[in-house]
């Protein structure tokens, strides 16, 4: 209906009604937005506390404060591949390394011994302890995915128990990433990959339960006692000593003494040149000795916690004597 109003004059015996009052705009007090944005802060500070647990604290909090964003390719630890959620699990560590560990089979005249290797370079460079390989006639290696390869010696320190093998017609192959023992300390945790009695890609864990251990072991083991690695009625591991005592067979007259990573994740015969893991992903160590009780003293063979590895620093500064041959 239109309104005429607005054209003629207001009758004389017509009153309109009065106007409503102009009420002022509603005001409220700040305290109603401090109590509505409450919530918000508080799904923030949720959010920050998850993230510091999860250890990926920095790019949230750049998010959440509109910084710039974090890089791409954070999503994994640098230097290595284990990604950002299985960080410091020991499921993360041992599927970003498992394929960077081999074991090793070495044939002498009098039988033949199983270690373990770490490869280091995608040209097939691989890592492990000279008694592994000491007097080997062939060595096979065996990859994580099954593939099998003939090995030639390139290089042996028995003075650190150190050798680097090569690998014929190897290439493309996952490398380790080698990071840094001297920042080791006591109480970290650990994983061990290995091939313990022939049982390929075994993953244990554990600390460093101590550090700079003196352990001695022989230069170049006898091969009749590296084939009794293989007898599980024995199960003995690789000699060596330790404290004054010796463990696990005769080093003989030619030793050599080395700085030892303590350690009580589970090593066993065939762990021997295996990894010694930080939870990063990254090799702080190549395990290299045992204690292992036999069954002469009445207690259970097998692994009691008391494992060493040479130091990765040592291994590095190694490296190139390995690789001329030396």
């Amino acid at each position: 209906m239109t309104d005429h109003t607005s054209s003629r004059e207001p009758r004389p015996d017509f009153a309109y009604p009065p106007p409503p009052p102009a009420y002022p705009p509603p005001v409220y007090p700040p305290t109603a937005h401090r109590r509505a944005r409450k919530p918000v802060g508080l799904i923030a500070a949720v959010a920050i506390t998850a993230a510091l647990v999860g250890g990926g604290a920095s790019a949230l909090v750049r998010e959440l404060t509109g910084g710039s964003p974090a890089p791409a390719g954070t999503g994994s630890v640098t230097g290595t591949s284990v990604s950002r959620s299985s960080k410091g699990t020991v499921a993360g560590v041992a599927q970003a390394v498992s394929p960077s560990i081999v074991e090793i089979s070495a044939t002498t005249g009098s039988g033949e011994s199983t270690g373990s290797g770490v490869i280091i370079t995608s040209g097939g460079e691989i890592v492990t302890n000279n008694h592994v390989i000491s007097g080997a006639s062939e060595i096979k290696v065996r990859l994580s995915d099954g593939r099998t390869y003939t090995a030639d010696v390139v290089g042996t320190d028995p003075g650190k128990d150190l050798a680097l093998i090569g690998l014929r017609g190897a290439s493309g192959l996952k490398a380790a990433t080698l990071g840094d023992s001297g920042k080791v300390r006591v109480g970290d945790e650990v994983v061990a990959i290995g091939s313990p009695e022939g049982l390929t890609g075994t993953v244990t864990s554990g600390i460093v339960s101590a550090l700079d251990r003196d352990v001695t072991v022989a230069k170049d083991e006898d091969p009749g006692q590296r084939r009794q690695q293989r007898d599980p009625d024995r199960n003995q591991g690789w000699p060596f000593e330790f404290g004054g005592q010796r463990f696990n067979g005769d080093t003989g007259d030619s030793k050599t003494t080395y700085k030892a990573i303590q350690t009580d994740a589970s090593l066993n015969p065939g762990n021997s040149g295996g990894a010694l893991i930080d939870m990063n992903g990254e090799i702080i160590g190549i395990n290299s000795a045992m204690y292992s009780p036999s069954s002469a003293t009445g207690s259970t063979a097998g692994s009691v916690g008391l494992g060493f590895a040479i130091p990765i620093d040592t291994v590095k500064a190694d490296l190139d004597d390995l690789r001329s041959g030396s």
